[in-house]
């Protein structure tokens, strides 16, 4: 038998503030990583695992996202008439990555709270949350082991990336044990950004998880946590807790993750995309190899 389809969901709708003035307007999810916004990198991913239905959580101010997956025949039809084939493709590319939904959250309530918000849209379907922050390279393979993991186990399913003891305090924590599985952990528990001394580990949680739609169950009963907000790391917590239920696993990720949660990281992650480039990486690399050098 077939397996059911896949669903993703985007939360889209935070603030932006460390990128101010930069979102005052735009919405931080459109910030160029190289010529493409960091939104499409995240779609794009989720094409490439199979998903071709994607909710995004969006906020006020956020009709940016929308308009850029949408199509643009005044623009698509001046590219047509210039001949310039090869930025038509492209731009026709962010119109026809997907089947694109959009939803308001209201006011910005937390993780878990956006989570909740795409409860009516994937109904009885498992679906993957993909955080904008985190951009995975497409040659490593990440969402397509998470989501077989899903399948074979039932269970909620995250990534886990290895990260510096004084990073630590920067991330959610798991408590794991291995399995027989290479880059598999069974999840014991969670800890919400524990001091270097209190962290059970040095696996962090980064941006994408697999769940069943049990998790709104959870999420609607879940009180809001840290910061007067609703966490899915609480809902987390509960199914790893659950003595019945198939439990939390983690996917061990050790390939290449561009983190443009803050600005140093962004213009690291503009760097590290630009260098490996056909069409940049020549000019740039002896560019940066002289910079460097007169630093």
């Amino acid at each position: 038998m077939p397996h059911p389809p896949i669903k993703a969901v985007i939360p889209a709708a935070g603030l932006g503030t460390r990128f101010l003035p930069a979102t005052k307007a735009m919405p931080k999810e459109m910030l160029p990583v190289v010529d493409k916004p960091a939104i499409q990198y995240v779609v794009e991913e989720a094409a490439q695992a199979g998903i071709d239905d994607i909710l995004v959580i969006i906020g006020r101010n956020k009709n940016a996202i929308s308009n850029h997956f949408d199509s643009v025949p005044e623009l698509e039809e001046k590219l047509k008439d210039k001949g310039d084939t090869d930025r038509l493709r492209r731009v026709l590319e962010s119109s026809d990555l997907a089947d694109i939904h959009f939803v308001r959250q209201g006011e910005p309530k937390g993780l878990g709270h956006a989570v909740l918000r795409a409860k009516a849209h994937v109904g009885d379907s498992s679906f993957a949350v993909m955080l904008g922050d985190d951009l995975i390279d497409e040659r490593d393979e990440l969402l397509t082991t998470m989501i077989e993991e899903h399948r074979r186990t039932g269970a909620a399913v995250i990534a886990l990336m290895e990260v510096p003891q004084t990073h630590i305090h920067l991330y959610g924590v798991a408590s794991a044990e291995p399995t027989e599985h290479d880059g598999i952990v069974k999840v014991n528990g969670l800890v919400e950004k524990p001091s270097a001394e209190d962290a059970p580990s040095n696996l962090a949680i980064i941006g994408r998880y697999v769940l069943s739609p049990a998790v709104f169950d959870i999420l609607e009963r879940t009180e809001p946590g840290k910061g007067g907000e609703i966490q899915l790391t609480d809902a987390l917590q509960e199914l790893a807790a659950d003595p019945d239920g198939p439990g939390v696993y983690g996917v061990v990720f050790r390939g290449r993750r561009y983190d443009t949660g803050d600005r140093v990281d962004y213009i690291k992650a503009i760097v590290q995309l630009a260098v490996d480039r056909e069409d940049l990486g020549p000019d740039l690399r002896p560019w940066f190899k002289d910079f460097a050098a007169n630093l």
